[in-house]
């Protein structure tokens, strides 16, 4: 399998270009998705190929073009449709939460709704309150809800393709500062499945269990760790719902010790929730509390440095290792 490197976003531009050709009922739609190709660029192109049909733009209106895209996915299309901002998908959370997540249920199974909602998420664009945010962690809560959450292009990529073909709705949640990170990525066909949690490094002394963005300064902070002869072991779950829990709990019950990292707030988060998860499935194994990094409960400022201080860093992961009172070997 023949493997180069592109950008997050590009990776993202794949998977919908080869859904689409692999499968007419799939199309896309939102706004500026079209000529202007997406306030990210991510759709640039697409309507070149496929013309103004299967590339829709629509009006500034969350609750009427999420609204139509459950009722496309209903009567047979598989509709992706794009929420500039999670921010916004507050507009249309009628559509989401009590129509698309129940629909497959309260008609005992007959309705598939194969919708995937790509939205983006998090700070460090200087987006400010209204732009920033990171609210996977509410739609994770829902029951009849798929919530993705890839870090690098490849895992983006087959992710994506896996959640169009899935017949049940996504909110595929895509962090806007990973757009240009670059990775590599098959140039071959490939689906990474929902629910299976990705070691992107191994350990022995310390599981860090991060998602999205935080999987960079995961790592970041245990090529750092690895120099105090710490051996920290990053786990990416991938996707919240469903959950690859026994990947979780495994890798703590090797490595005795965890850290939680995610750019939502702590309160009522994804890291309350993943917490929960270690001690019912590990803790007998725990040697410390598990320590879990969230954003600082405030509005995402607009100011840069105080947009990085209500982030998750690098050092917060570091500091949060070094209070675990481990043994510290030297490193070879």
């Amino acid at each position: 399998m023949s493997t180069r490197e592109i950008t997050y976003g590009q990776a993202v531009r794949e998977a919908l270009a080869e859904e689409m050709r692999r499968d007419p009922t799939v199309f896309c739609m939102g706004e500026d998705v079209g000529i202007y190709g997406g306030s990210f660029k991510i759709t640039k192109g697409l309507i070149d190929e496929f013309g103004p049909e299967r590339v829709r733009d629509t009006p500034i209106s969350e609750a009427g073009f999420v609204g139509a895209g459950v009722g496309a996915a209903l009567t047979g299309s598989r509709p992706v449709v794009e929420v500039m901002f999670c921010d916004f998908m507050t507009i249309a959370m009628d559509q989401i939460v009590n129509q698309a997540a129940k629909l497959r249920y309260m008609f005992g199974g007959k309705a598939r709704v194969p919708l995937t909602i790509r939205t983006t998420i998090g700070g460090g664009r200087s987006g400010a309150a209204q732009h920033s945010q990171s609210l996977h962690a509410w739609f994770a809560h829902v029951p009849g809800l798929k919530v993705v959450v890839p870090s690098t292009p490849y895992l983006v990529k087959g992710l994506l393709k896996a959640s169009i073909r899935d017949d049940n709705p996504v909110i595929f949640c895509e962090n806007k500062t990973l757009y240009n990170t670059r990775g590599p990525v098959p140039e071959d066909e490939y689906i990474v499945p929902l629910g299976r949690a990705w070691i992107h490094r191994p350990g022995r002394d310390l599981t860090i269990i991060a998602t999205s963005s935080l999987v960079y300064k995961a790592l970041d902070a245990a090529t750092q760790l690895a120099e105090q002869g710490i051996e920290a072991e990053v786990v990416d779950p991938c996707t919240l719902y469903p959950l690859d829990v026994e990947t979780l709990a495994g890798s703590v019950r090797k490595t005795h010790r965890c850290i939680i990292a995610d750019e939502g707030v702590r309160r009522y988060g994804v890291t309350a929730e993943l917490v929960s998860v270690i001690y019912e499935n590990a803790f007998d194994d725990l040697d410390a509390p598990v320590a879990r990094i969230g954003a600082s409960e405030n509005p995402m400022p607009f100011s840069p440095p105080l947009e990085a201080a209500t982030i998750p860093q690098t050092p917060d992961i570091v500091r949060a290792a070094q209070e675990m009172g481990m043994p510290i070997r030297i490193p070879a």
